[in-house]
């Protein structure tokens, strides 16, 4: 386990750092992957892409940032049968953004996961209907 604590952190480590005081995509990568993934985990959870969008922007990534993560995550999710491979360094971050989510979920349990994630992901996800 701690091996797998180190990789991750060794791996966020060696990952690009954008200058100025915007915080590294791989955070942003990490949102939206956890994002979706309480979409899909938790009960009664939905997510907006627009706040997905509205989020990026405010992290002064690049327009069309959202739509880059959206398709790496989905490719990488479906074994290449949804979205589109991206470029190495993204396709790379999704990968350690989907080892520490799923070490979290391992962790916390998935009903603690989720109940973490109303908290983390404030503003990103929200209850269905809400």
């Amino acid at each position: 386990m701690r091996t797998g604590f180190l990789m991750t952190g060794l791996l966020l480590l060696a990952a690009p750092v954008q200058a100025g005081d915007a915080p590294p995509r791989s955070t942003y990568v990490t949102m939206v992957l956890q994002a979706f993934a309480a979409k899909v985990e938790c009960p009664n959870t939905d997510l907006v892409y627009q706040d997905l969008v509205q989020r990026a922007q405010q992290m002064h990534l690049p327009d069309g940032t959202t739509e880059k993560v959206r398709k790496a995550i989905a490719w990488m999710h479906t074994g290449g049968k949804l979205g589109e491979k991206q470029d190495d360094d993204l396709m790379a971050e999704v990968a350690v953004a989907t080892q520490a989510t799923d070490m979290d979920q391992r962790r916390l349990g998935m009903p603690g996961w989720c109940e973490a994630q109303k908290t983390n992901l404030a503003g990103l996800i929200r209850s269905k209907g809400g």
